[in-house]
Formats: C-alpha cells, structure tokens, sequence
C-alpha cells in the first residue's frame, strides 16, 4: 500500500484550484489561444443561427466553457485532463519509433500534430451526434498522404510503411477518421489506380488526392458479408453501357462519397465485375445506417440500385472475377491491422497520463501495483501488435507478403487490441464510460474493427504449415476455396442458361 498523504502534482493542483473558482489568468497566452480557438470553433456552430442577436447570444454562453474544454478540463472534475487536450505520446517503450525511415517518421510527426490539435479538441462531439466531421477533409491535404502509395496523379507516393504510419496517428486520436482515410484511399482510390483505365485514372484520382472528391467501395451485401464472393447485386449489359441492380451494406463513406466503385455480378459471364457510379446518379439511393455503437462518425449506409444506367466507360477493365478484389484488399488489410495499433497506443496514452493525474486514499492511482500491473499489460501487448505491423509491411514492401498473413495480423492485432482498450476502460473506472476521456469511445470502436476484413475466429490452425481462412470470399484467402466456390457458380451459369 503506498503512503498516505501523497498530493496530486503542483500543476494539477493549481489547475483544479483555478477552474473551480473560476480564476483563470486572462492574460495567460495559453488561455488566450485556447479561448480564440474555442471562439473559432463556436463560430462555425453559430453560423447556423440566422439572426444576429441569436449568435451573439450563442457565443457569449458558450465561449467560457469551450476555451475550459479546449485546456481539456471541466468545472464538473477537474482532476483529470480529457482527450480535448490529448495526451502526449507515452506508449513507445522499446523505441520502436527507430525502425522507421526519417521520411517515415516524419510523416508520423505530421499526422500526429494534425490530429491532436484540429481533430482531438472537436471529435467527441462528433461521435456523440453520430455525425462526420466533414469541415477537416479539405485540411487533410496539407498532409501530403493524398493517395497513400499511389504513385502519380498528384498522389503522395508513400512506401507502405509511411502510409501506415499515417493509418496509426489518425486512428491513435479517432479511429472513424482512420476508416475514411482507409476507404477513401486504400479501397476506392487504390482500385481505379490498379485496374482502371488510363482516363479513369486521370478524371478521377488528382481530385481524390485533394479529398476535393470523395471514394466509397462496395462489395459487401446485406445478405453476403464475410461471402462476399456469392454477390448478387447484378450488371445487364444493354446498349452502350449496364444497368445495375441491387443493394449494398454497410458502405463506408457511403452516404457522401462521390464516386462510389460497385462490385456486381455480369450478365454475360457471370463473373464479378466492377464499375463507378457518380452520387446522383438516377437509380442509385444511399442512406445512412443509425444506431451503431462503433465507429459512430463514420457515415456507413445502405445502397439500393434500381436499374442504375452506367455508361461501358464506367466498367474496370482490370477487373475480370471475383479474385481481382484480392489485389486490393492485400494492402487495404495491412492498414486494417495498423488501425488497432493506433487504437491502443491513444487508449495507453490516455490511460497512463489519467492515473497520474487522478487521485484517490491521498496519492495519484499511478503509484497502485494494481493499476501498474495494467498498464504493463497494455504496454507489452502494443510493442507486440506494432512488431507484427512492422514485419507485415516489410514483407509486403519486399513483395514476400501472403494474404493469409495479412489476415492473421489483423486477426491478432484486433484480438489484442480489444483487450487493450478494455484494460484502459477499467482503470479509468467511471470516467472510463464517458466519451471525453477518450477510452470509450475507443473501446466502442475496437469492436467494428475487430469484425471487419478478417477475425480471429474466421482463421483455421495452420496445415502443414499454411495458414487456411475458413471462409470463402473477403474473408477468405485460400485459393483451394475460391476455386471451388467459382467451379460451383460456373457450373449453375450453364445450367440457367
């Protein structure tokens, strides 16, 4: 049992005394920046009251609580900072940070600066309201990660690596802005770069890497998830382009994205083909998903397709079955299994700094065995699950990556990153159930990403030292299955024809 009498740190201390009698020196610079960027910030939200004296209104009963929020502390508990000022980075206990090139790391440095200060202050709210924060996607390209590894077409070019890295530091401070950037660039963008034409190509991707466009993918259905290969969304040709027929589940970006590419299933093969399709296109409605409990931003959302003209200039000629999805979905898993590294690094962060800061029997729950015992846990299971991100990059950046690796990774990662974020919830005890202290929200999100692109109880034990996916499609990456699942289909074709 630690001594009795231990106080919380002078800082903390005159901060909590500060806030609680509403002292606060006016003539800090610090509190001077926090309260223009809570004024900024409270200006975008006042701008959608139409009279004058009602925003006015509106900024004078709100700025003293925002620029309180923005320094990451409230009236109500004091004690402990929230995730508005987001923790400094504490979670690299073996200096893995090394492994990286300098254009690597500085990428990372980029990214982090950038989520802590524009995203960190305003992306609870967001999630609370289930809404995206669309204002910061024009930031984004300031970033220099436009396209991630696309080379060309005004796209950043990053080896692998460098593009995780950007994947970690989003999802580190909010793993919906994770998920945009993953399927705006690793699934929408990468696939018109891998097996588009050269106009589609050039009409399409500059924009994309400006995020002046926006790119959603569409493979999964309501009745085929995880069988993604069974698709039934269909594409007649008829003259001078498709008509496609259909629904989509569970599209990312979905209800917003303006180029959305669509896998549907050839009335002349049979074979799964792939298109774009433009929002507003006749035919095509997209709405959005409500009531999830994870990854709360991201705009997820049912597709109808109801005889949707596409023109033939429409079509992938890359794509040729269902397999091609596998030339995508090969790196878009490595970014899935970075994303709950990230995850874990923000939860550990916040964790570490909470338990310093908050109190309790006279000295800071830090100093308790307990709560250190935890907090190595969280620590060794996060050098591990960056390890195994690491060795899956540079496998894949030496061309010697498996698909079935990158399914055990992400498999694994998402296991341990669960119980990571599960670990942080707990040592923050009630706090550890509210949005502003950032573990929560994390908690919630892990959940999607553990079910997406591969679990760990989709992976069978190895045969003779091969690694299996137990089932067929998306989450499969056995050749013996997707042969036998395409004879079977091809072999029905023929008998309806």
């Amino acid at each position: 049992m630690p001594p009795n009498g231990a106080q919380q740190p002078l800082a903390l201390r005159e901060c909590s005394r500060s806030i609680c009698a509403g002292a606060i020196n006016a003539d800090s610079s610090k509190y001077t920046a926090s309260m223009e960027a809570a004024r900024d910030r409270l200006a975008v939200l006042a701008g959608q009251f139409t009279q004058e004296d009602e925003r006015e209104s509106f900024m004078q009963r709100q700025a003293t609580a925002a620029a309180l929020g923005s320094r990451g502390f409230t009236r109500a508990f004091p004690q402990a900072t929230t995730a508005v000022e987001f923790p400094k980075a504490a979670h690299d206990a073996l200096a893995l940070d090394a492994l990286l090139t300098p254009e690597e790391r500085d990428v990372r440095k980029r990214v982090r600066a950038f989520m802590e200060s524009e995203v960190a202050p305003i992306i609870t709210e967001y999630w609370e309201k289930a809404e995206f924060p669309f204002e910061l996607v024009p930031k984004l390209k300031q970033l220099g990660i436009g396209g991630g590894t696309i080379k060309g077409y005004g796209c950043a070019g990053l080896s692998i690596t460098a593009a995780a890295m950007a994947t970690l530091e989003m999802a580190r401070v909010d793993a919906s802005c994770g998920t945009f950037y993953l399927v705006h660039t690793f699934l929408a963008m990468l696939t018109i770069a891998l097996m588009g034409t050269e106009d589609q190509k050039k009409e399409l991707l500059p924009g994309m890497a400006k995020n002046d466009l926006v790119g959603c993918w569409a493979l999964t259905e309501p009745s085929h998830g995880s069988d993604a290969s069974a698709l039934t969304c269909t594409a007649t040709k008829v003259t001078g382009g498709w008509l496609i027929d259909g629904q989509k589940r569970w599209i990312g970006n979905g209800t917003w994205a303006d180029v959305v590419v669509v896998w549907a299933r050839s009335s002349v093969d049979n074979k799964v083909n792939a298109f774009i399709i433009r929002k507003g296109t006749p035919g095509f409605t997209a709405t959005k998903i409500d009531n999830k409990i994870a990854l709360r931003c991201v705009q997820n959302a049912d597709m109808v397709f109801e005889r949707c003209f596409v023109p033939d200039s429409a079509k992938l000629p890359g794509v040729e079955a269902f397999k091609d999805t596998n030339k995508v979905l090969a790196l878009s898993r490595i970014m899935v299994s970075w994303l709950p590294v990230g995850m874990a690094m923000g939860a550990y962060d916040m964790a570490a700094r909470y338990l310093s800061e908050r109190s309790q029997f006279g000295t800071p729950l830090a100093s308790f065995q307990l709560m250190q015992e935890k907090l190595a846990r969280m620590l060794g299971n996060i050098q591990a699950m960056f390890l195994m991100g690491w060795r899956l990059t540079k496998l894949a950046e030496a061309g010697q990556m498996s698909h079935e690796q990158a399914s055990l990774v992400k498999a694994w990662n998402t296991l341990r990153g669960r119980e990571v974020v599960a670990l942080a919830r707990e040592v923050l005890g009630g706090n550890g159930v509210q949005a502003d202290f950032h573990v929560a929200k994390q908690f919630c999100d892990m959940e999607a990403i553990y079910t997406y692109e591969v679990s760990i109880g989709s992976c069978k034990p190895p045969v003779a030292g091969v690694l299996k996916i137990s089932s067929s499609g998306v989450a499969c990456c056995g050749d013996c299955i997707y042969k036998l699942d395409e004879r079977m289909r091809a072999q029905a074709f023929k008998r309806s024809v």
